[in-house]
Formats: C-alpha cells, sequence, structure tokens
C-alpha cells in the first residue's frame, strides 16, 4: 500500500472544466494528478462563448489576459425573423466583473492555454492516455483505477478527493451509480464549423434566424473562423445531413460561399437537459457536464463547468490543509445546483423563441418583440430576465445574520493602492479572505484578522489612500455597497460575499472551526502565459 502514488486530488477529464481546476489548484499549492484519456486537445470546437465571470475566475490563475487575445468580444446580438429582419438587436451588458460580457471563442485555442497554464505548477501531473477503470470510497481516501491505454497496464492511485469532470457520459459517474435526470431532445442538430477565408457582410454578428422552415444559429467565432447550427429535416440519416452537398445547400441559403469559407467538419448532436441526482459521493464530486448538461441557447455549458470548479476547489484547499471541516464541501451542491437550473431554464426559453414553428406564436413573438426592443433601455433590462442570471447565493457557506449584500459577487472596479499603481480589484484581494470597509476598521473585525484575514479600507474618488487602503476611483465597488446599506464586507477567496454589517454594528463572528489563513502560494503564482 505505501508504494501507491498518492495525491490531494485528483481530476478525472482535463476539458476546460478540469483544466481550469487544475490552474486553481496548482495556484493553491495542492498535490494534483491529472487523468484524460485522450492523447491531445480535442479537435472540435464545442463552447463558442464565454462571460465576464468566467475571464475573472481565469484572470485569478493568471491566464485572463492571454485568453483574450484569442477572444472575439462586444459583438452584437440579434434575433432575426424569416426575411433576415431583426426583432430583437442588442448587445450584452456589462456584469461589472472588469471584464467583456460575452466573448466569443475558439475552444481548442481556450483548452491549449489553460493547459499551458497548469504547466506552470510543479504540484500538478497530468497523465494522458490513461483511463478511470474504477473509483471507491475507502475511509479517509478515493482509490482510482488507473488503465494505461499506451502500455495497455493497469495501476493504482490513492486521492484524498476526486474531481469528475470527465463529461456528459461521465464513466465516473456511472462507476458511482449516480442518476442522470432530465430529458433529450428528439430533434437532432446540425453544427458546421468553417475557417473564413474571405469576409461577408455580418460575419462578426451572432444571429439567431428564427425561420420556422428552418431555425439556424449563425456565430462568428475568432482566429478566422465561423460555425452554424440548424436542425435536421426529415429522416435524413447522420452522413447525409453531414455530406457537403447538404452542407453547402444551407450555407448558400445563407449568401456564403465556397470562396468565403472552407468547411472543417460538420456533426451530428442532439441537445440535453439533465442534472446529476447527487454532486458528491463521499470524497467524489462531479463538476461540469458531468453533473448537469443544458442547451447551446446562451453559451453557458463550459461556463458552468469553470463556475462549478471556481466554486469548489477554494473549498478542497481549505479542508485539506485543515482550514476548515469537511462538511464546508456540502456547501458546493447548496451553492451551484440552484444557479445552474436557473442557467439551464434561461436556455431553454430563448432555445424556444428561436425554433418556434406555430405561425400564429411566430408573427405574434415578431410584433411584440419589435415593439418591446423600440421601448429605451428595454432590451438591457431584458437581459435580467432571459440571459445569464446574477452570480448570487441564496443557501450555502454564508454568515446566519443575513444582511442584504450576503451571497452576491461583488462588483470588480480598477482600483489605485497608496503606491499610485492602478490594479484589478481581485488582484489585490489575490484570493484571501478579507474584511473590505469603506469607513473605519467595523467593530468585531479583529476575530477575522486574528484568523489570517486581511483588512482593507475602501476610499472614495478624492480620498487619499496610504498602506493597504486602495481608492475606487469610479467609485464602482462603493456605490455598489451603498446600494446593499452595506459599510463592511467579508469577502471569501471566490469574491463572494460571506457577511456584511453597517457601521453601526459589529460584523459577525467567523463560524466555528475555520481558519481564513491564506498561504503563500496564493502570492507566489502572478505570471500569466506567453502567445
Amino acid at each position: 500500500m505505501t508504494d501507491v502514488p498518492s495525491y490531494d486530488v485528483a481530476i478525472v477529464g482535463y476539458g476546460p472544466t478540469g483544466a481550469t481546476a487544475a490552474n486553481l489548484l496548482g495556484r493553491l499549492g495542492v498535490n494534483v494528478v491529472v487523468i484524460e484519456r485522450d492523447p491531445d486537445i480535442y479537435a472540435r470546437a464545442r463552447a463558442i462563448s464565454t462571460d465576464d465571470e468566467v475571464l475573472r475566475i481565469w484572470q485569478s490563475v493568471g491566464l485572463a489576459d492571454r485568453l483574450q487575445a484569442d477572444m472575439l468580444p462586444g459583438r452584437p446580438v440579434a434575433f432575426v425573423d424569416s426575411t433576415g429582419t431583426p426583432f430583437i438587436e442588442t448587445t450584452i451588458a456589462a456584469g461589472g466583473c472588469g471584464h467583456p460580457p460575452q466573448q466569443f471563442i475558439y475552444q481548442p485555442a481556450v483548452d491549449d492555454v489553460l493547459r499551458q497554464g497548469v504547466q506552470r505548477f510543479g504540484n500538478v501531473e497530468v497523465l494522458l492516455e490513461r483511463e478511470c477503470l474504477r473509483v471507491a470510497n475507502r475511509g479517509d481516501h478515493v482509490e482510482l483505477l488507473i488503465g494505461d491505454l499506451r502500455a495497455d497496464t493497469i495501476s493504482r492511485i490513492h486521492a484524498s478527493y476526486v474531481i469528475a469532470a470527465d463529461g456528459g457520459s461521465s464513466p465516473t459517474r456511472g462507476l458511482l451509480g449516480i442518476g442522470y435526470s432530465g430529458r433529450t431532445y428528439a430533434e437532432r442538430w446540425v453544427v458546421i464549423d468553417t475557417e473564413v477565408l474571405e469576409h461577408w457582410e455580418g460575419h462578426d454578428h451572432l444571429r439567431f434566424h428564427c425561420d420556422p422552415e428552418r431555425p439556424t444559429v449563425d456565430c462568428p467565432t475568432p482566429l478566422g473562423h465561423h460555425r452554424w447550427e440548424f436542425p435536421a429535416r426529415g429522416t435524413e440519416d447522420d452522413d447525409a445531413l453531414t455530406s457537403d452537398k447538404a452542407v453547402w445547400e444551407v450555407l448558400h441559403q445563407h449568401g456564403v460561399t465556397e470562396a468565403q469559407v472552407k468547411i472543417l467538419r460538420a456533426v451530428v448532436y442532439r441537445h440535453h437537459v439533465r442534472v446529476a441526482d447527487r454532486w458528491r459521493v463521499g470524497r467524489v464530486f462531479l463538476a461540469g457536464d458531468a453533473a448537469h448538461a443544458m442547451p447551446p441557447w446562451i453559451g453557458q455549458g463550459m461556463c458552468a463547468g469553470v463556475r462549478d470548479v471556481a466554486n469548489l476547489c477554494w473549498k478542497l484547499a481549505a479542508v485539506l490543509r485543515g482550514q476548515a471541516p469537511d462538511v464546508l464541501l456540502d456547501s458546493y451542491e447548496a451553492e451551484r445546483k440552484p444557479h445552474v437550473t436557473e442557467v439551464t431554464r434561461r436556455a431553454v426559453l430563448v432555445g424556444r423563441v428561436i425554433t418556434e414553428r406555430r405561425r400564429a406564436l411566430v408573427a405574434l413573438r415578431n410584433r411584440v418583440m419589435r415593439a418591446v426592443s423600440k421601448v429605451p433601455g428595454a432590451m438591457v433590462r431584458g437581459q435580467k430576465l432571459w440571459w445569464i442570471p446574477v452570480a448570487r447565493y441564496r443557501a450555502g457557506f454564508l454568515a446566519d445574520e443575513r444582511h442584504g449584500a450576503v451571497g452576491w459577487q461583488i462588483p470588480q472596479p480598477w482600483v489605485i493602492d497608496g503606491k499610485g499603481d492602478t490594479a484589478r480589484l481581485d488582484d489585490v484581494l489575490a484570493g484571501r479572505w478579507t474584511v473590505l470597509h469603506t469607513q473605519q476598521a467595523p467593530a468585531g473585525i479583529r476575530a477575522w484578522t486574528d484568523r489570517g484575514a486581511a483588512s482593507i479600507r475602501l476610499a472614495g474618488p478624492h480620498e487619499a489612500v496610504e498602506g493597504d487602503d486602495v481608492r475606487d476611483s469610479g467609485a464602482v465597488l462603493i456605490g455598489w455597497m451603498a446600494a446593499k446599506k452595506a459599510d463592511a464586507l467579508v469577502i471569501r477567496p471566490d469574491g463572494f460575499v460571506y457577511a456584511a454589517t453597517t457601521s453601526d454594528r459589529p460584523l459577525p463572528e467567523p463560524p466555528a472551526g475555520f481558519s481564513t489563513t491564506a498561504p503563500a502560494a496564493l502570492a507566489s503564482i502572478r505570471t500569466g502565459v506567453t502567445a
């Protein structure tokens, strides 16, 4: 038994969710092994967009700027009728995370940068062409049986915890006997990925063609690519649907010719709406598509997985260091599942708008939405109802004394420190538990700083700063705190508010059994990945 390799965390699956987890845990100094059955990055571009909250997560591991260099931000979104005339046309509004609110991506490029990021960490071992054949809880550890697909051998490893990020068909979920409830839509969709040879009018716009004859998604992707998605007609088999003849028939209908794009691949898939019955079995956790699957309409499948591991990884590190009891890990599903459920509901809603085929409802949809879109500010306000929901936890690892700011993710402004240097707020907080206050240090702060929390005063645009104080030059966060009636916040390592208070009330006590001491490793990894 002493010869069996042991790790703090084993990650099964090396897509964006697994690679993000490896970066997060690598930065936290956790001893990690990654197990991936494929020899290289999956070539087909699946995810097509990301958002500002996900870029904020990637910022925490020093990769946001490098990743954004290969992204396409700020493109308008249009829902058009059968004549190509928009009945909704909007640009996604900023969410306050300090990055563009929507960016189109080419997933193989994202995967490559995330994997380059992992290479910075000597505490992360990556095992490619390995398959997890068995995962079994053994009291104080998990035993994994690993098949080497190159050498045709089998070995064992131990890990204190396991993150199963091995996709919608997750073998790990199957090994654990976890149900995956929901539905699969019967209609088949064809996805066409192309290389752009010559630009055409509107090539850089996202269009949802809400044509009852053939709804189509027309999506720009960066690095010289473009994608179309449309439903199959009739009983054609998959080979016929993905043939050059069938693909060009659709592209020609959209005015795109052989001179403008080169077809890279065409595949058929079905939409899924599913969620795992449990996200935790003992020391094994499901994340990403292994835990949930949603339709692609608002581009949140990959994003949801990245959010999962951002919630889970700091908690795993805290438990592994003895800074928190194991029960903290139960808050993972409690916090993440409601958000995933709401994102999925909205994705289904947008899909229904796009794919509606009943003529009377199509005509009504077009008239009503065209009228609504003419009302000033209606499109931005409407995004709060049908686009990505705000980042907020209503239950989970939060203070019992519920203030209105508790559970929200704070905005991220640019701030200026006492030396006059400008930085994004998260880079100043550096993944630490932090008491952030706008006035004098609140009563009760000593209980937090004695356990290792940082104390930072947030000054207004015209106030002087010194020491660890920072100036919110645009009053972004100060304004947010004022709206929430909070003078002091206790910020978790993931940027969510654990506790809040006003100047006339003390902060809640830290929870029993928890230490907020941040490891030195958090401050030591500040470099990004170069092109």
